[in-house]
């Protein structure tokens, strides 16, 4: 194991990347644990942070943490690597505060512990399978090329061919991307079989493109939309299921939605 991680990330100089993503994962199951002692009001742990009566959301500390780290990474030089991994490390644990209220940052509105926090979980995910990628030795498409045409030297051709590489793959990523298949087209960034798989495949039904594309009142589109919603209840649907139960699994069970009252729906206003 020391050989694996001395040869696939200190000599090849990936130590800082694997430090922030060490310090993700570390910061991220540390702020879980905390909110779910805080929600099950356990009385020995602190609990929030509230001077005068004001509650600091920890994406506070993060944007805080994120600013340290960056800071001292880009004026640490490049040969101390131990700093420069140090830094990276408290970067990594910034981020995760952060991504963990994401939902909160995009909704403007404190829906950690509601269906929408549900988003933040998402964007960790994201995160730590992207950086995990990364950490491996996996390059987004089109990097390889790139650093080929700048080895061949100064011409245009190598470039050229390159930069049309980089754009057919990330317009095949967007197209993916618009159909609703975040996973798909982000790891296709990196596996480019499935850009093209996510890009051939239907949209899923509620995605812009299904909404430019499936809801004409032709057959082929009524044909199209009714396959998309037969795959989405089908197949995506136990996905989803099993998904949702590894987020509640990981970060707690968000709380329930009242259900309406009828009486109120109908009182005079």
């Amino acid at each position: 194991m020391s050989d694996w991680f001395r040869r696939t990330v200190v000599e090849t100089g990936r130590l800082p990347l694997f430090c922030f993503f060490s310090g993700f994962i570390v910061g991220f199951a540390f702020i879980r644990f905390s909110v779910r002692m805080i929600r099950a009001q356990v009385k020995w742990w602190p609990g929030n942070v509230t001077p005068g009566g004001m509650h600091i959301h920890h994406v506070v500390f993060g944007v805080i943490f994120m600013l340290i780290g960056g800071v001292i990474g880009l004026a640490i030089p490049d040969d101390l690597v131990g700093w420069r991994s140090l830094a990276a490390g408290l970067f990594g644990i910034g981020s995760a505060l952060v991504l963990d209220e994401f939902a909160l940052i995009l909704h403007l509105d404190d829906v950690y512990w509601s269906e929408a926090g549900r988003t933040s979980i998402d964007a960790v995910f994201v995160a730590i399978a992207l950086t995990g990628l990364l950490v491996l030795g996996l390059r987004p498409v089109g990097i390889d090329d790139l650093i080929q045409a700048r080895a061949l030297g100064p011409g245009a051709v190598g470039w050229a061919i390159a930069g049309v590489g980089a754009m057919l793959h990330l317009g095949l990523c967007a197209i993916t991307l618009l159909k609703g298949k975040i996973w798909t087209g982000l790891l296709g960034l990196f596996v480019p079989v499935l850009l093209y798989v996510g890009a051939i495949r239907l949209a899923r039904p509620h995605s812009p493109w299904a909404r430019w594309r499936y809801l004409a009142e032709t057959p082929k589109a009524e044909s199209k939309l009714a396959r998309a919603q037969w795959r989405e209840r089908q197949l995506r649907g136990p996905a989803i299921r099993a998904k949702i139960r590894l987020q509640e699994l990981v970060a707690g069970r968000p709380d329930a939605t009242p259900e309406p009252d009828p009486e109120q729906d109908h009182a005079p206003r």
